[in-house]
């Protein structure tokens, strides 16, 4: 890049540019319309950085879009690792990733949101490849922060040594998706809380714990 060019993507960037918090901003806006109903207008009034400010700092909406995607994906594994990090027992461990869950998909005094990744990126995945990758290795990496707390519960004696670690954690995984979508639909938080208990002991039992 030479040195104009550098000049005006400087000169795009608000002084108070905060990345962080321009990606929530985002993510919010396209978390409530959806990919292709969200304008540039609405992300521009939303972070507060006009379009050339937009495009310099993120590039264009689809890039932008993708960024909210990782971002989001990075921070849940973090809060799912952290949740089943202790040393609870699996059951309990369980219920506190799908509490936290529902208290993301059902924010006080908004309008039932369910999950970001689900809700956007599956219907956008259809016909964008670089969608379809992230939304493919977001399912992935929230299997794997089940499967690594399902098998140290294996090490410890909570399942059985022949417990099918990776199914069990597509399981866990299955319940949190589908609590994404019928909390959008309009399921009460008790009747969702109701369905992860359910979840986490058929779970249990399928591992022998």
């Amino acid at each position: 890049m030479d040195e104009q060019e550098q000049g005006k993507r400087a000169r795009g960037r608000p002084r108070a540019y905060d990345a962080d918090e321009a990606l929530a901003r985002a993510r919010d806006t396209f978390w409530q319309s959806g990919y292709s109903a969200t304008t540039l207008d609405e992300l521009s009034a939303a972070t507060g950085m006009n379009r050339p400010s937009l495009y310099g700092a993120f590039g264009d909406k689809h890039a932008l879009y993708l960024a909210t995607l990782e971002r989001y994906v990075d921070v849940n594994v973090v809060a799912m690792n952290e949740a089943l990090s202790d040393e609870r027992p699996l059951e309990e461990a369980l219920m506190r990733v799908y509490d936290l869950a529902l208290g993301l998909y059902l924010k006080s005094g908004d309008a039932p949101k369910g999950c970001f990744l689900i809700g956007t990126a599956a219907v956008e995945a259809v016909n964008d490849e670089s969608v379809r990758t992230i939304l493919g290795k977001g399912l992935q990496a929230f299997d794997r922060s089940f499967e690594a707390r399902l098998a140290r519960a294996q090490r410890s004696g909570e399942l059985n040594p022949d417990a099918d670690c990776a199914a069990l954690a597509k399981v866990a995984s299955a319940i949190m998706h589908s609590l994404a979508v019928r909390s959008r639909a309009g399921d009460k938080r008790a009747a969702l809380r109701a369905t992860a208990q359910a979840g986490v002991a058929m779970i249990c039992a399928a591992g022998g714990a």
